[in-house]
């Protein structure tokens, strides 16, 4: 549930393979000592100065409790980004990324580019939600097997040695805590409201300051959108949606084959079901519509069928090869500590102890029809990154649910009909409960619409109405 996930360095992995002790996270990284309830003062932005390589845009630190129970002392120092004036016509425009785990701040001159008009009339600010950039969680072994991946399955040994890192504080990176920061944030820039646009885990984010504070929201732009109540863990609406968008590509290219039917028989056969679903849902980001040569990936489902399994082989390894980016612009624990603390299991939440929590995911598994999950496996979605990431985490505790229930504000939610990371029957069923919400979905375009696809001007015009 990436925002800018893994593109660049993915795409030479991939091409590659189809042509055949660092340091505590967060303690380092933690500033001050003293501990409470709360930062000294009320909310501040200090340290402002030219950000890097972009001299007309302003970074800034905002300092937060690690843990405002005040139980776990110190503070995290959080990467913010200001551009355009204070007095902006239409007021701030907080922009959120997604992951979890990718900082804010870098992204700046790509959203500039992508929303010109929007921030002609908004001040744009940008945060290093607490995990990420300056802050991130740094968990070697980890980084090192998943990267930015969802659905990438990683060792026990590295899930475990990561939750031992973070010791007390795995249980302080909920998106009940960033909405906090957040919360911290908007009286540091001294504005009674604000709009918000998330994409992917930035909807979910921005989702739930919405519900915590509407007073606080004027309008709200979700883009690859996550429930609001939590993500579906098992991924049953992507492995539905995979067969009809790769049964669109096929009338869009002409292929003359049911590239559905050969993904069955595929991972029926080879069962390398989480290699072709991450594989997907890859190319859901960088080639939503299944047309790029140098993957070829309609073409190398239907030789696989037909018993010529090397180039999908390849694919399906070099998807799967962790990209090599640093905590600090991916950061895999944070990935973890967040999506186990935040989410609904078959075993309940978090702080469910280890023990018969995989019992509790057959059991889910048994409940779900094969239909509902073809053409894929039940299996499957038992063996991908989520579940796989969250069944040793240790228990914790868990994220506390925003106090409302439906937003109230103005609400633009962006769908592309090709992304499987975020599949569209979850924007529709946020659609459908929120009557405030209109939803568009983006014909051709997979993931981050916004970013990537062709929603930037949908949102432009919401922005602006």
């Amino acid at each position: 549930m990436t925002f800018l996930s893994r593109a660049g360095t993915a795409l030479v992995a991939v091409l590659t393979a189809a042509a055949c002790a660092v340091s505590a996270p967060g303690a380092a990284r933690d500033t001050g000592g003293a501990g409470g309830p709360a930062a000294a003062g009320p909310p501040a932005l200090t340290g402002h100065r030219p950000c890097p390589g972009q001299p007309d845009v302003t970074c800034a630190d905002l300092t937060v409790p690690l843990d405002r129970s005040g139980a776990v002392p110190g503070t995290l120092t959080l990467r913010t980004a200001l551009y355009g004036p204070a007095d902006a016509p239409r007021g701030t425009l907080l922009f959120l990324t997604g992951g979890p785990g990718q900082p804010g701040v870098p992204f700046v001159e790509r959203i500039r580019s992508r929303l010109p008009k929007a921030l002609a009339a908004y001040r744009l600010v940008m945060i290093d939600q607490r995990g990420t950039g300056g802050t991130a969680v740094d968990c070697p072994a980890l980084q090192k097997e998943v990267g930015s991946s969802d659905t990438v399955a990683p060792s026990p040994g590295a899930v475990t040695a990561c939750a031992d890192v973070l010791g007390p504080r795995r249980g302080l990176y909920t998106t009940a805590d960033t909405v906090a920061d957040l919360e911290d944030l908007r009286r540091a820039l001294g504005v009674p409201s604000w709009t918000l646009d998330g994409v992917s885990y930035g909807t979910f984010t921005a989702g739930q300051y919405a519900l915590t504070h509407p007073r606080r929201v004027r309008r709200l732009v979700l883009d690859s959108v996550v429930p609001l109540d939590g993500a579906g863990v098992l991924y049953e609406a992507s492995f539905a949606r995979s067969g009809e968008v790769l049964r669109t590509a096929c009338r869009e290219q002409r292929c003359g084959f049911d590239p559905a039917a050969d993904l069955a028989k595929v991972v029926r056969r080879d069962g390398n079901g989480v290699g072709v679903f991450n594989l997907l849902v890859l190319a859901s980001i960088i080639d939503p519509k299944l047309n790029d040569p140098r993957f070829g990936i309609l073409s190398a489902l239907h030789a696989s069928a037909r018993g010529d399994r090397a180039r999908l082989d390849g694919l399906v390894a070099g998807f799967a090869e962790s990209s090599g980016e640093p905590p600090e612009e991916f950061s895999s624990g944070l990935h973890a500590a967040t999506l186990c603390a935040d989410s609904h299991w078959p075993w309940g939440d978090s702080s469910a102890p280890a023990e018969g929590r995989e019992q509790a995911l057959r059991r889910a598994l048994a409940r779900i029809r094969p239909a509902d999950v073809w053409p894929f496996q039940r299996d499957t979605a038992a063996a991908q990154g989520i579940p796989r990431t969250c069944l040793p985490w240790p228990a914790t505790h868990p994220n506390r649910p925003a106090p409302g229930h439906t937003l109230t504000m103005p609400v633009l939610l962006l769908a592309g009909d090709r992304d499987l990371s975020t599949p569209l029957d979850w924007a529709r069923s946020v659609a459908a409960a929120n009557p405030t919400a209109e939803l568009t979905i983006v014909a051709g375009s997979g993931h981050s619409t916004q970013s990537r696809g062709n929603g930037a001007g949908a949102a432009e015009a919401f922005l602006l109405r």
